[in-house]
């Protein structure tokens, strides 16, 4: 496979999850501030930017309209909804002959839907595009399942949204632990992450946080908590390259993610909450060490062609 196409899936794999993501915490986040008129709502909009990793403009007050612009219709931020689908679209256009029509059909149909369901949204409230996205991004990843081989194309494309899914699920939950006085409810963080009526099907009707930090970081049932992804990740990259080492482990990039899923699946539940910061930060350092790792192994990019002119 070229470098340059399974560089194209592996960012197709993760702005989608990072729009569908984003797209979940912002309606879990402006819901929960719609439902708290007494919230502070200055300092839950700067802790909920800070971290996601985009700056908060200083010198006035913040609103949920503001975080909606940066989080939601930013273009030119890869981390708001609207600039990951940009982004996720200038991949796929260069990946044509590797996903199928159909994937195409619908990132591109997404794409130029969003001024209009942005119009919407200014006019009856954010939950609508909030929704489209999320729908939109359940398709593809539904159109990626039945329409691609499971060769390493496929694989790539899980591969980055497996790793920006343990990102963002890491993030989410900073929220909870670093900034508690900004932070939402447990129940609400179950919401964001698409973890609710599940979480209440294995655990019942009692929300304890303690539960909910385990069903999202160690359950090995539920698709979207870090110890599922971490696995499916490191079986992508088992398959891409497989190894036969007698000892240690040569591969920089599955490295990391083994060791921290080796973490999470031996952690002691009954300290868990204790040790929720400590457990965060290793995650999304374990996410950005293996994402440069598979970057420098398998996008490697060569230095541009120069013509070099007669006597000079």
């Amino acid at each position: 496979m070229l470098s340059r196409i399974a560089e194209s899936l592996f960012w197709i794999g993760r702005y989608i999850e990072r729009a569908d993501d984003t797209a979940r915490i912002l309606d879990a986040f402006l819901g929960r501030l719609l439902e708290d008129p007494w919230a502070d709502e200055d300092g839950a909009c700067r802790a909920l930017l800070a971290i996601l990793g985009t700056g908060a403009p200083s010198g006035s007050r913040l609103a949920a309209g503001d975080v909606m612009e940066l989080l939601g219709f930013d273009q030119a931020n890869p981390s708001s909804i609207t600039g990951a689908l940009a982004q996720a679209r200038d991949n796929a256009r260069g990946a044509r002959e590797t996903i199928s029509a159909e994937m195409w059909e619908c990132l591109n149909i997404t794409w130029h839907a969003l001024p209009a369901r942005r119009k919407t949204a200014e006019r009856l409230g954010p939950n609508l595009f909030l929704g489209f996205v999320r729908e939109r991004a359940a398709v593809l990843a539904g159109l990626a399942e039945s329409t691609m081989s499971r060769d390493d194309g496929w694989r790539f494309l899980i591969l980055g949204r497996s790793l920006e899914r343990v990102d963002m699920t890491s993030r989410l939950l900073s929220i909870q632990a670093l900034t508690p006085e900004h932070a939402p409810e447990w129940r609400t963080v179950l919401r964001a992450c698409g973890a609710d009526e599940s979480f209440l099907r294995t655990h019942g009707g009692q929300v304890v946080p303690q539960r909910v930090a385990e069903f999202l970081l160690l359950d090995r049932l539920f698709p979207r908590s870090a110890l599922h992804a971490l696995t499916t990740a490191e079986e992508c990259l088992r398959a891409l390259a497989p190894a036969t080492e007698r000892a240690g482990m040569a591969d920089a990039a599955r490295r990391p993610i083994g060791q921290m899923r080796t973490r999470l699946e031996y952690a002691d539940t009954a300290t868990l909450l204790e040790e929720l910061p400590a457990h965060l930060r290793s995650l999304q350092r374990a996410c950005a060490t293996a994402s440069a790792a598979v970057t420098a192994r398998y996008f490697e990019q060569t230095t541009a062609v120069t013509w070099a002119h007669e006597g000079v």
